[in-house]
């Protein structure tokens, strides 16, 4: 007698499918709590569960979020909501940083009036808050925020600069105005003191502070200092405007002892003159923050792939690129029949978009034949 099971089969299938989808769908109603530790708020953890949040990583993060009450889950989602932002990005930023939900709904519309002071269409906020949400809700320095966006606005800069630079280093709107206000005035004296347009000036600044919003958190001394090193080395008024601009808010980042050890370095392995080290720097800044370790691997690779110091000396930009790069581009071309043994670095150079101009031009100049003028002609028999 043959049992036709098929039925029952899909009966306990069935089953077993709706039993799994009740275990996913679960709440995790059981707060974990350490022993002698607060418990974790129950109404934070179900709101963020019921929102798609992952709750196992805020835990293994910034649990300490979650043992916090008052929270403001749902408050915090709905102004999201009616910004525009759909329910999987909302729940990034949650995750991304819980925080947010301890700020009073109070605060946060603040902090929305204040956003679309310099950002006024909200899906451009929105974007801003998925990328950087510790900057949108962070309301403990307000008055601070405020004083800092009338200040850059006062001096009359993009609003995308100053959008940007509340986003990316929310630190230096946070901090006192003043503090902003004299690195902004010493960057300007500088520029003006060492011959820069002072009708370019707006655009200066506005690319400086575009490429390095840090430049704000460092004090004005390390600006001075230097600029008297590069002057004590020999740089001319006009060179240092040129240093000051190419390099732009990385100039900060140096400091005497760093670029005194590596100029050293360069001129002993280079062999070369104060003078000729001066115009390699101004070609190539990366000379002068480029750390000891770095450059000498760099320089390795160089040699190994059989360039002369000679033709660093010619393209020291070279020294921007690292030696994988350095080396992916050298098999490349050679591929295409170019030997940069006994050609121009330039071929090596530029931002990959440049390089894959210059090597398909290669390209097509070694598949192209050749047209013989004296040739004679195939004509119809």
């Amino acid at each position: 007698m043959v049992c036709d099971c098929a039925p029952m089969l899909r009966l306990v299938t069935t089953s077993l499918c709706r039993h799994c989808q009740r275990v996913r769908r679960l709440p995790p109603l059981r707060a974990f709590s350490n022993p002698g530790g607060p418990a974790e708020n129950q109404v934070t953890v179900e709101a963020l569960y019921d929102l798609s949040v992952d709750i196992q990583k805020i835990r293994q993060l910034k649990g300490w979020v979650l043992h916090q009450s008052p929270a403001y889950v749902s408050e915090t989602a709905s102004l999201l909501r009616d910004m525009g932002a759909e329910g999987p990005m909302i729940a990034r930023v949650l995750e991304l940083y819980p925080e947010a939900v301890l700020c009073s709904p109070e605060q946060q519309q603040a902090q929305r009036e204040l956003w679309r002071s310099i950002c006024p269409r909200e899906r451009d906020l929105v974007g801003i808050i998925e990328k950087f949400p510790a900057s949108f809700f962070t309301s403990s320095h307000h008055a601070n925020q405020r004083a800092n966006i009338d200040f850059f606005q006062s001096l009359h800069l993009n609003k995308r600069i100053v959008t940007k630079l509340m986003a990316s280093a929310p630190q230096s709107f946070s901090c006192p105005v003043g503090q902003n206000e004299e690195m902004v005035c010493t960057l300007q004296q500088a520029y003006l003191e060492l011959g820069g347009d002072a009708a370019n000036m707006k655009i200066w600044l506005q690319k400086l502070l575009s490429q390095n919003p840090f430049v704000l958190l460092k004090p004005p001394e390390v600006l001075r200092d230097n600029l008297l090193f590069l002057r004590d080395r020999g740089f001319t008024t006009s060179e240092l405007l040129r240093l000051l601009s190419k390099l732009r808010g990385f100039v900060v980042e140096l400091n005497p002892d760093s670029m005194r050890h590596t100029l050293a370095y360069s001129q002993v392995t280079l062999g070369c003159s104060e003078a000729e080290l001066r115009d390699m720097v101004l070609n190539c800044p990366a000379l002068l923050y480029y750390p000891e370790v770095i450059l000498a691997e760099r320089f390795d690779g160089l040699l190994r792939a059989g360039v002369t110091m000679a033709q660093i000396t010619q393209t020291p930009t070279i020294l921007e690129l690292t030696t994988q790069i350095v080396s992916y581009r050298i098999q490349r071309l050679r591929s295409y029949g170019y030997d940069v043994r006994t050609g121009s670095l330039q071929a090596l150079n530029g931002t990959k978009k440049d390089f894959e101009m210059s090597s398909g031009k290669l390209q097509l100049r070694r598949e192209r034949p050749l047209f013989n003028p004296v040739a004679p002609l195939k004509g119809d028999d």
